[in-house]
């Protein structure tokens, strides 16, 4: 039914003006804005859909994963831009004091906020 269908994913932001300079400016994605909404236009076609939502509550989960070759460098320009990330030291998620985990047999993966407080992260490995 849906094999020929373009799908795209989507998650609640509370205001879009908040967030548009930080995935525009500070990620430096692509973006567009279109009837109050915020489509993120990814390397090889994907599209994400940002949208207001009054009571917006911030995910417990990680929405947005961006691939890179080099977490390292990735974490480096990320913080130089003032992006803070997560540290988590407990028996599931143990990261440096970089905010990176490389434990498992996963990838290398550091956590990271947008201004609305969803998760996002970079992935080395993937």
């Amino acid at each position: 039914m849906f094999k020929d269908t373009t799908a795209f994913s989507s998650f609640s932001v509370r205001d879009i003006q908040e967030v548009m300079p930080f995935y525009s400016q500070t990620l430096g994605l692509e973006v567009s804005e279109t009837m109050g909404m915020l489509m993120l236009h990814l390397a090889g076609g994907g599209e994400v859909l940002i949208y207001p939502k009054a009571n917006h509550t911030p995910a417990t989960f990680t929405v947005l994963n961006f691939p890179v070759k080099s977490i390292e460098k990735a974490v480096d320009e990320l913080t130089s831009r003032g992006v803070k990330f997560e540290i988590y030291d407990d028996a599931n998620i143990k990261t440096d004091q970089r905010g990176i985990s490389s434990a498992g047999a996963g990838p290398k993966v550091a956590w990271f906020t947008d201004p609305a407080g969803n998760i996002l992260s970079v992935l080395e490995g993937m």
